[in-house]
């Protein structure tokens, strides 16, 4: 893989800065987005769209508890992989529903967490086992409060196969499912 700059003024934060942009629905777009490959030494599976908000929030949550959760097991982590990022939708592609906030680079979906020596830890499949189930609660349990919503196996039919962590700020607090 080519090397890519420092973005959002972090030189952990590995990518390209993208010219403004909006999305075929009003709402749609990011004002300074970035498409992100390595998050502190993390690889992403895919280019990522997403506001530097996000970016740095996301690169909080590998530091203090990502990195932290695996770090005792097939050598730690090495990379992710994304069942999401920016896209001009609605919530869970619903119709006749609110934009999500993927459509406002706010978003980011996680389904695979892959470790040095090659294990592959999916969502999916290691929510209920007991060898990885309480990793991945810690992962969403660390991402409570840093995200605005975070939702996971247990929040609804939407997101059995990864996590949803967003930047959404609300008047009424953190939605954490």
């Amino acid at each position: 893989m080519r090397q890519r700059g420092a973005v959002c003024g972090d030189w952990t934060i590995l990518g390209k800065t993208r010219k403004p942009f909006t999305g075929k629905y009003r709402g749609c777009g990011i004002a300074e987005p970035v498409q992100v490959q390595i998050v502190s030494d993390i690889f992403l599976s895919q280019l990522a769209l997403m506001d530097c908000e996000t970016a740095v929030t996301l690169k909080t949550w590998i530091e203090t508890t990502a990195k932290p959760v695996f770090a005792d097991i097939g050598g730690g982590l090495k990379g992710m992989r994304l069942a999401g990022h920016y896209a001009c939708k609605t919530q869970n592609n619903q119709p006749h529903t609110r934009l999500s906030e993927h459509a406002r680079g706010r978003a980011i979906d996680i389904s695979t967490f892959v470790l040095n020596d090659g294990t592959q830890i999916t969502v999916r499949d290691g929510w209920t086992d007991q060898v990885h189930g309480d990793r991945l609660r810690k992962l969403h349990g660390g991402a409570c409060g840093l995200f605005g919503t975070v939702l996971g196996p247990d929040s609804d039919q939407y997101h059995k196969g990864h996590f949803h962590f967003d930047t959404a700020r609300r008047n009424s607090g953190p939605v954490c499912r």
